[in-house]
């Protein structure tokens, strides 16, 4: 009797044991499975590589290194774009407005694309820094080494292959010597301050146009041709934070 016995327990834990093994199976196909399917919903960003804070949308060119992106206006990280009405020298003489190229050329880059930055934390301006990239390409990177942006040494190091590889080729800002964007700043702010403006020191321009309240810095390329209007609500600036708070934005020079 007992060898029945044994044999009857045994072909009733078989069935069970094929049963508790399937059910583990089938547990372990739909978790692999909702893993690897994509989610429908809107992923929010709110954090980059290894917990770097970080925003991701629909971009908006403002000049060769700056964007925005919903409220957030982002300074790209390590690079020096050619200013809105600055001129470059060109190859075999001549110049060439290196400025509004540089801005064509970062639209051209982003397109239509999702722009995720990565912070590297705000400048004096209140500027997020930030290091963007569109799918896999950084962006900042591209700009130097297609040869419309300095690596901006003074504050990083980060690209310096890039202009290197940019200088060589003799693209952009390095087919002839040129003025750097920086260099290119301080004349346009000297230049400034040595006309009479009314406010001393404070020589942002404060303008209100169709588009809005819109302030231009000293390298704008239509701050010579803007008159400030006192009586219609127009202003000077003393920083670019002052314009912002006030609730002017930077002009768009694309």
């Amino acid at each position: 009797m007992r060898g029945p016995t044994i044999r009857y327990h045994a072909s009733r834990r078989l069935p069970i044991a094929a049963f508790a093994f399937a059910l583990a199976l089938s547990a372990a196909l739909w978790g692999a499975t909702m893993a690897s399917t994509p989610s429908t919903g809107p992923v929010p960003h709110t954090a980059g590589t290894l917990g770097v804070p970080s925003v991701q949308g629909m971009a908006r060119v403002l000049d060769g290194d700056t964007i925005e992106i919903a409220a957030t206006r982002i300074r790209l990280e390590g690079i020096d774009a050619p200013e809105g009405g600055q001129t470059c020298a060109r190859a075999g003489g001549g110049t060439w407005r290196c400025g509004q190229a540089a801005s064509v050329e970062l639209q051209r880059l982003i397109g239509r694309a999702s722009v995720r930055c990565e912070s590297r934390g705000s400048d004096r301006y209140g500027r997020m820094l930030g290091i963007c990239f569109v799918g896999a390409t950084d962006i900042n990177a591209e700009m130097v080494r297609r040869g419309f942006a300095w690596a901006f040494v003074k504050y990083s190091r980060a690209y310096v292959a890039e202009e290197a590889e940019a200088r060589t080729r003799g693209l952009g800002i390095w087919q002839a010597p040129t003025m750097t964007a920086w260099d290119h700043r301080a004349g346009r702010w000297e230049a400034a301050g040595n006309t009479a403006a009314p406010a001393g020191n404070c020589l942002i321009k404060g303008n209100i146009t169709s588009s809005g309240r819109i302030y231009h810095m000293p390298w704008s390329p239509w701050y010579d041709k803007v008159r400030i209007e006192p009586e219609k609500g127009e202003r000077w600036f003393c920083s670019e934070s002052e314009a912002t708070e006030a609730g002017w934005r930077p002009v768009r020079v694309n």
